[in-house]
Order: C-alpha cells, then sequence, then structure tokens
C-alpha cells in the first residue's frame, strides 16, 4: 500500500496448526514410572517379610491371600486367622474312628518306635505322659544315688502308649547275671519308676528283654524265660509300690527277638525292661480281688 493512500490494511490471519507431542513429551510415561515404583514398593516389602517373618508366619500369609486355601482349611482343620491354625487342641474335621474324638491329636499316628504311622490315644494321655517324664527326670536329678542313671530311662510314645525303657549300659545292670535278682541301684531306680506311675488310671504291660549271650550255667535256663522271670520280678516290685493290680495288662518275655540295637545283638543296652503305660480307650475293665495280697506276701512269692 502506497503511503497516503486511503485504502483500509490488508488483513491477515495466520493458521498454526499444532502437530502431536512425541511419545517422551506425552503423559504414557508418567503411567509406566508410576508401575514401576508400585512392583518396586511391593518388591522392597515382600524381602522385609521375608526377613522379618518365620517359615510358618510365611506360610500363613500365604494361605491368607489364597481364599481357596483358606476355604479349605476351614472345612478341615485349623484356623482362617492369620497365624493361627496350628494347635495340637485344635478342632479339627478329619475322618477319624467311632473311638475318637475331633482332635488334632487323635490323627498323629505313631508306631512301636514312636512317630506317625497310625491313630491312638487322647489328647488327655499325651499331656499325662509328659506330666510323667518331667517329673521323673526331676526325681532322678534329686535322688543322689539315681543321678547317674537319668540315662537309662527312656521314654517312647508308641501305638501301644508311652514305653518307658530300663536299659542296661557298660557300667550299669539292672540284675545279676544270669539271674533276676534286681541289683541295688536298679531296685532304687524301679522304686522311683513304680512311685510315679502308681496314681495314672492306664493299663501296665511289661517286657523282658535279653540279650543274644547263650545260656550255659543252667540247662533248665534260656533267654527266654530269663526274660519272663525278669519281667514278673519287675511286676512284684510294681506291686510293692501300690500299683493296683487290676491295671497289669501283661507281662512276657522276648528274648532276644526285639533288640534295642539290631546291628549290635550283644550290646548291654539290649538287656532292659520295657514299661508300657497303655492308652486309656484300652485300659481294661478293673478285676479286683475281692482280698487284695499284702506287699510281704507278693515280696514271698
Amino acid at each position: 500500500m502506497k503511503p497516503g493512500s486511503n485504502q483500509p490494511r490488508p488483513i491477515i490471519v495466520k493458521k498454526i496448526i499444532e502437530a502431536g507431542h512425541g511419545g517422551h513429551h506425552g503423559g504414557a510415561w508418567k503411567v509406566a514410572y508410576a508401575d514401576f515404583v508400585t512392583a518396586m514398593m511391593a518388591f522392597f516389602l515382600l524381602m522385609w517379610l521375608l526377613g522379618a517373618t518365620t517359615e510358618k508366619q510365611r506360610k500363613a500369609l500365604a494361605d491368607y491371600f489364597s481364599p481357596t486355601l483358606v476355604t479349605s482349611k476351614q472345612d478341615s482343620a485349623g484356623s482362617d486367622k492369620l497365624f493361627g491354625g496350628d494347635s495340637i487342641v485344635s478342632a479339627d474335621k478329619y475322618p477319624h474312628k467311632a473311638s475318637q474324638t475331633g482332635t488334632r491329636s487323635m490323627t498323629i499316628p505313631r508306631d512301636a518306635k514312636g512317630g506317625p504311622k497310625e491313630a491312638s490315644g487322647s489328647q488327655t494321655d499325651t499331656m499325662r505322659f509328659n506330666v510323667l517324664q518331667r517329673a521323673m527326670a526331676v526325681r532322678l536329678q534329686k535322688h543322689n544315688g539315681l543321678k547317674a542313671l537319668a540315662g537309662s530311662v527312656r521314654f517312647t510314645e508308641t501305638r501301644d502308649g508311652l514305653r518307658i525303657d530300663l536299659v542296661d549300659s557298660a557300667e550299669f545292670s539292672m540284675f545279676a547275671s544270669g539271674t533276676d535278682r534286681l541289683t541295688p541301684q536298679a531296685m532304687a531306680l524301679m522304686q522311683e519308676v513304680g512311685t510315679a506311675v502308681r496314681d495314672l488310671p492306664n493299663g501296665i504291660t511289661i517286657r523282658g528283654h535279653t540279650d543274644s549271650a547263650p545260656w550255659t550255667k543252667d540247662p533248665t535256663m534260656n533267654n527266654w524265660r530269663l526274660s519272663a522271670s525278669r519281667a514278673e520280678m519287675t511286676r512284684r516290685i510294681l506291686m510293692l509300690q501300690q500299683v493296683q493290680p487290676y491295671r497289669i495288662v501283661r507281662i512276657e518275655g522276648v528274648a532276644d527277638r526285639e533288640p534295642y540295637l539290631p546291628r549290635e545283638p550283644m550290646a548291654p543296652s539290649n538287656r532292659r525292661i520295657s514299661i508300657t503305660l497303655t492308652w486309656s480307650d484300652a485300659r481294661p475293665d478293673p478285676v479286683i480281688p475281692a482280698d487284695p495280697p499284702k506287699p510281704e506276701m507278693l515280696a514271698a512269692r
């Protein structure tokens, strides 16, 4: 436009079209970063839990976050709480025998050597046996003459009940060699056992064991008769300690057929007396004689 002209100025409109930003200029990276931070937080939380909890607690945590498993536990045994469900006295819904009650202890099987194999016993018996073991340990430690023999008294929970083994060693023998005569220490030890089991309601079985040494002194005697004779002597000592006669379920001698150390048939520990307190559901009905024999009469037999 020339200077001084009265014509209007032209209007110029500049249209700017903004193109989309590149990927790194948008907000997608923020979402990815947030996911990464969340994952790292979960990772560090997991690492902290692994270091701050026990294996049992970690299992409980895993169960808590597994709805299917929690539901399964609610319908069987244990608890749906975070750290619960492992008590031996907890009620469960496992199938039991007719004589069993619904406690977890009833489903802990046992065999002759102890450990899980088949179910038996009761929680009351288990608690009673635990108390007996602790009481025996205390009594032996307080008895100066028997403190050294504490290792000769061994407890094993079996499918038949609590077995108390009175075991010979290289330094200690319960009976004079080849006889059923108790040594003075063995007499005192057996009296302590008799006193400990006297007031319990459980039945009692007594089994005599020998080693594999052949019998040569007396042709009329052998390890079968010797083991049975020692079991009978044990019964008499228990009677002298006021153990009720009806509690004796069985006495027997098995010679060397059930060695304590099968690979060492001549070992002293194979010579032993086993006194088993039977489970309450296996106890026989009392058969009390009309005129119970007096202790002095038992000792004279």
